[in-house]
């Protein structure tokens, strides 16, 4: 499945200099041809959390089977 703009996507991999977590999710707020995406992870309060370059390849998108769960910011 193709990724469009404001999707939300689950990222695939730790990125420790964000303190985001593999399963975190983001929603695409820009493309760049041909596999970059700008991607914002939120805090519940709506807060962001960090808004990052990425590639199509670190994240996937969001399937109607994943279950959501929440963690604390630096929870291990």
């Amino acid at each position: 499945m193709m990724i469009k703009l404001l999707d939300t996507v689950v990222l695939e991999k730790d990125i420790p200099e964000y303190d985001l977590k593999k399963g975190d999710l983001g929603a695409v707020v820009d493309i760049y041809e041909p596999d970059g995406l700008e991607v914002e992870f939120v805090m519940g309060s709506g807060k962001t959390k960090a808004l990052i370059t990425l590639k199509t390849s670190d994240v996937r998108a969001m399937s109607e089977t994943d279950i959501l769960s929440v963690r604390s910011e630096n929870a291990a």
